[in-house]
């Protein structure tokens, strides 16, 4: 049964990252994996060797695609060739749902290929709600999107992130995929509760969930996605979990990428945080 309206998928349990380093573990070993979340973009090809790759893990696993250059935040239109490219491998995957991040990064058809935080105001979230629900309605797949780490604020800004999060999705009608890791990064960053953030989440909207590593240096924290998660990370995911209910939670490890079975294991761990009846099924 779906926790929310926005999750119908909350058998999916616990993923991964499809990451080319485990591409010959995959095959060759065939482990059991809920299901793998791919980058769009990495896909968005005509043909060659990665619409081979995505095909053979198809045949044997669920994919969810995740996708880094929306950008929902900028100014210009959405781009429709992109959002071409992007239905036509939809349509390849049958992903039940599609991510996105809620940031800009692009500026007059020249990409800064980071994922820019936005001003928190009233007229940037209308924007951004705009495009959400233009991109939803061509792309006909349900769309949810994703909190961003960040490490610089904005003088113009009218509200909180988290307020302006809700201001967005509650305009846009969309999901959120919850980036605890984010949370807790931007908390240490910008030196704010990460509960205040997490406790004002409109749970009913959570549709995925992404934990992951970070690296902590003298002044800040970087969202590096090179280590384990940590603690306190784990803490705002279990508070999620109670809030959303069973939410299909994804691991990224995008640097430093040990062995297939060492992120797998690291994933499972959020089986910990789900109610027992659902522990060993997932």
């Amino acid at each position: 049964m779906p926790a929310n309206r926005f999750n119908g998928n909350s058998d999916y349990g616990v993923g991964i990252g499809l990451r080319v380093p485990h591409y010959q573990h995959i095959f060759t070993k065939k482990p059991v994996v809920n299901w793998f979340e791919i980058i769009s973009e990495n896909f968005m090809v005509d043909g060659g060797r990665p619409l081979e790759i995505l095909d053979q893990i198809l045949e044997r696993y669920r994919v969810v695609q995740h996708g880094v250059s929306m950008y929902f935040g900028s100014a210009e239109p959405l781009n429709r060739e992109h959002l071409t490219r992007l239905k036509k491998l939809v349509k390849r995957t049958k992903t039940p749902w599609l991510t996105d991040h809620l940031c800009w990064g692009s500026v007059d058809g020249r990409y800064s290929h980071d994922l820019v935080p936005m001003p928190y105001t009233f007229e940037a979230a209308r924007i951004a709600a705009q495009k959400i629900r233009e991109a939803r309605d061509f792309l006909e797949v349900p769309l949810a999107v994703e909190n961003v780490s960040s490490y610089a604020e904005f003088h113009v800004s009218e509200m909180t992130e988290w307020e302006f999060l809700n201001e967005v999705v509650e305009d846009a009608d969309c999901g959120i995929l919850l980036d605890v890791n984010n949370i807790y990064v931007s908390s240490q960053n910008h030196g704010f509760d990460p509960f205040d953030y997490l406790n004002s989440v409109p749970a009913e909207r959570v549709a995925q969930i992404h934990i992951a590593g970070h690296s902590k240096y003298q002044k800040y924290i970087l969202d590096t996605h090179d280590h384990p998660v940590i603690d306190p990370v784990w803490a705002l995911y279990a508070r999620a979990i109670e809030m959303a209910g069973p939410t299909a939670t994804l691991l990224e490890w995008d640097d430093r990428i040990p062995s297939f079975n060492e992120v797998h294991r690291e994933a499972l761990k959020a089986r910990r945080y789900l109610p027992a009846q659902l522990q060993e099924a997932s």
